[in-house]
Order: structure tokens, then C-alpha cells, then sequence
């Protein structure tokens, strides 16, 4: 199973909001609302191997990157290499059945029409396999409109670094990171924006306790409509709406 890793931290290189002109959106558990979806499957996984029963609390307690210290949490010990080969076989097999029953966050198209109106370019960047997140992204009518001008998923055997794929995206585009916000709910999303010094706004989608989210210092969202809200407020120099 390949790992999705994240680089070490770095000190945050937040660039002046008042330049962000686009949006990279995170796709599992911001704009798609999945938190249910992935914890099923990480039931089911342990469950294979013989694991724990976990609920949502414990799941967000122990989560972190590499994914596999995740599973060391929860099981209270090193995940073995037979025991992680059978996780890798398995995950992404429950993952998909659990995420059939998935839909978008409940404001997802208010917010990228809000961020649209505000005259913000916008793309979607995902550890996903890219596959996958082209399908789900097409059955749910996401990019009906062909707002999102670049959508990216994971190629399977490339970089586990979400921090290289947000750099090869905003080349893509032709972006500098001083020129992006990235918004999404994990601090793996927080530590890629400020690998390549873009701005990054967390969303309270679930991958963490929201205690988490906060001692990072970086704006933090209950809403993806709330955290175009935080940007748009960030750019004028205003006080986000209430």
C-alpha cells in the first residue's frame, strides 16, 4: 500500500491574502463529504485484521500522516507488514462501496459559486486516485458549469507528497503560491499550502478534532461557504461576515 505521506514541518511561509486570486479545493472531506465513508472503511480494515472497534472520536484522535502511524494508533502498537499489506489490499475496496453513499458537503456549490461571483479562478487537487475522483467528481455534477479549471487526483506510483502535487497543479496552472489559497480539512492540506507558500484556510470537514485545526494559528472554517467568506474578508481587509 502506498503511504500518503507528509513532508516535515516547516516555519508557515503565509503569503499577504490580499494577492490570492484562486482556489485549490480539497476534495475528501471538504468539498465531498466522506468522513462517514472513511471511517467505515477503516472499520472494516481493522476488523480484518483482527483490530479494535473504533468510533469517530478515536478515529480523529489517532489520525495523522503517513497514514500508517494512524493505524499504529489505533491498534496500540506497529502495524506489521502483513497486517499493512492486507490494509492496503483492503481499504480502498470498502472505501468505495461506503463512499457510493457519499454526497457533496451540504454547501459545496454555494461555495464555489460564491468564490466564482468574487471573481476567483478555482481548481480541485486530491490524494484520491485520480481515476476515481474523476468518476465521483463527473457523477456528482461538481464541474457542471466547468468552474473548476484543473482537476487532480493521484496517479497511483507517483509521489505520496501532497506538498509535489500542489506544486506540479499550480505549475499546470501557472501559479505562484503567493497567488493561492488552498482550503481543505486536514493539517496535511495546511502543510502543502505553505510548502509552496500559498495560503492555507482549514475546514472543520472531520479529519481532525477542531482543537487541532486551531493550535496551527491558520484560519479556520465551519463552512466552505464560511471559509470563501474568510478570504474574500482577508483580501479587503474586513471582518468576515457573521
Amino acid at each position: 500500500m502506498s503511504e500518503l505521506t507528509v513532508p516535515a514541518p516547516q516555519p508557515p511561509r503565509r503569503p499577504r491574502p490580499a494577492g490570492v486570486r484562486h482556489i485549490v479545493w480539497d476534495w475528501n472531506g471538504t468539498l465531498f463529504d466522506d468522513a462517514a465513508a472513511v471511517l467505515a472503511a477503516t472499520q472494516d480494515v481493522l476488523a480484518e485484521i483482527g483490530g479494535p472497534a473504533v468510533d469517530d472520536h478515536t478515529y480523529r484522535t489517532a489520525y495523522t500522516r503517513p497514514v500508517r502511524r494512524t493505524y499504529d494508533r489505533l491498534l496500540g502498537r506497529a502495524v506489521t507488514e502483513a497486517e499493512w499489506e492486507r490494509i492496503g489490499a483492503g481499504y480502498l475496496r470498502h472505501y468505495t462501496r461506503h463512499a457510493a453513499a457519499s454526497g457533496l458537503s451540504a454547501d459545496a456549490h454555494e461555495a464555489i459559486a460564491l468564490a466564482a461571483g468574487t471573481g476567483l479562478s478555482q481548481s480541485l487537487l486530491s490524494m484520491l486516485t485520480h481515476d476515481l475522483l474523476v468518476e465521483v467528481v463527473a457523477r456528482l455534477g461538481v464541474n457542471g458549469a466547468g468552474t473548476l479549471v484543473r482537476v487532480d487526483g493521484w496517479p497511483p506510483g507517483s509521489s505520496t507528497y501532497k506538498a509535489d502535487h500542489l506544486a506540479a497543479h499550480l505549475a499546470a496552472l501557472g501559479l505562484a503560491g503567493s497567488e493561492v489559497a488552498l482550503v481543505g480539512d486536514s493539517l496535511d492540506d495546511l502543510a502543502a499550502a505553505e510548502s509552496v507558500g500559498a495560503l492555507g484556510i482549514l475546514y472543520d470537514g472531520g479529519a481532525h478534532h477542531r482543537h487541532a485545526l486551531e493550535a496551527t494559528g491558520a484560519p479556520v472554517a465551519d463552512t466552505l461557504t464560511a471559509a470563501v467568506d474568510l478570504l474574500r474578508a482577508a483580501r479587503s481587509g474586513a471582518a468576515p461576515a457573521d
